[in-house]
């Protein structure tokens, strides 16, 4: 079975872009048409089976919008996602209220794109593959269940179980707006990483932590099942102040519950040592008294580090040894530590004593 997908943008460079992108998908059931206006779009319909209609927001004389009604005249079942360069809110919810299954801003994100497309046209997932296994099937069909209670239960859009490595283990019901799914998703799975090794770090044998995002499409909760799993509650008005309460408490009841049904299947994880670079070795210091008197640690300089590390290599024997400090005592025994003071010989050779030179 092939797959019709009209690109349209009054900019080549974008058409190449998003052509060149869906190349990387390697499949050959998509047949893909591009289109510089709206005009040309509408030829490009009558001649072509479409599936998914990608365009531009604004074209010269139509907009993107306009032309998503005129290709569902022909094409009723059609995909629509819609390209902007305005980054206002009315103008993108007036996108997905007219049936646009995604918006994307310029520039666009790929990635997210790419999964839109995948998910738009029932495509083997390859940006964002979910787990496939009979073990991974038997674990979601179970806890998809406790999802979609209590997603109805608490009157959330979406409610997701993911893994460690952002995947969507199982979930119950949509985001509002899919456009930029994976990368929301793979901004808070590093959220997720980041807070099991603050956990660690900080000594908790639980994993009492939680985080929250008011506002915005949504007001997201997302909470730690265990070390390998976490939970995202997706809805509105949840993180108000006279919600946040509840809605935390109701979703760490579910935390335990799906905790309860991943032990019983045996998918449990431990809470791992942070990685990080080894701790250094410690380094070699001398201690020298402060103008307090007190004890302060002082790094060896760099010098007398070589010195010792040398003398460390090098025997010396016992005779050089002794001579050394014989000729160091005849150089200096007769020396004062006071410079205005002077030996008796020193004294005798500047005629300075009765029998002194003159």
């Amino acid at each position: 079975m092939s797959y019709g997908i009209l690109l349209v943008d009054d900019q080549r460079d974008i058409l190449r872009l998003l052509h060149s992108t869906l190349d990387t998908l390697k499949n050959s059931e998509l047949e893909i048409i591009e289109a510089p206006s709206g005009e040309e779009a509408l030829l490009e319909v009558g001649r072509h089976r479409i599936d998914l209609l990608v365009t531009d927001y604004l074209l010269p004389g139509i907009t993107g919008i306009e032309l998503m009604h005129k290709v569902r005249v022909k094409h009723p079942d059609v995909k629509v996602i819609l390209i902007t360069g305005t980054t206002d809110r009315k103008a993108r919810d007036e996108m997905l209220n007219a049936g646009a299954i995604a918006t994307f801003d310029k520039p666009i994100a790929l990635a997210d794109f790419l999964d839109v497309v995948e998910r738009s046209l029932g495509l083997v997932r390859t940006i964002f593959p979910p787990e496939s296994d009979a073990k991974t099937q038997a674990r979601r069909s179970r806890i998809s269940d406790l999802l979609a209670n209590f997603r109805q239960d608490i009157k959330a859009d979406a409610v997701f179980l993911l893994n460690d490595k952002g995947l969507v283990m199982a979930r119950a019901g949509d985001l509002r707006d899919s456009s930029m799914e994976v990368s929301l998703l793979s901004g808070l799975t590093a959220i997720f990483t980041a807070g099991l090794k603050v956990a660690k770090f900080n000594h908790q044998e639980n994993l009492d932590h939680y985080y929250v995002f008011s506002g915005g499409d949504h007001d997201l909760l997302m909470v730690p099942a265990d070390p390998g799993y976490s939970l995202l509650l997706a809805g509105n008005g949840l993180a108000k102040r006279e919600n946040i309460i509840d809605t935390l408490d109701a979703i760490l009841a579910l935390r335990n519950e799906v905790s309860r049904s991943l032990r019983s299947m045996g998918v449990t994880s431990e809470l791992k040592e942070p990685e990080g670079p080894p701790p250094p070795s410690p380094t070699p210091v001398v201690k020298k008294k402060s103008k307090t008197g007190e004890l302060q640690k002082t790094p060896p300089a760099p010098e007398m580090e070589a010195l010792l590390k040398d003398a460390a290599k090098k025997r010396v024997k016992q005779e050089e040894m002794d001579e050394f400090w014989n000729q160091a005592a005849e150089q200096h025994a007769n020396k004062s530590d006071n410079p205005e003071v002077i030996s008796y010989e020193e004294a005798r050779k500047m005629g300075l004593t009765p029998d002194g030179e003159k």
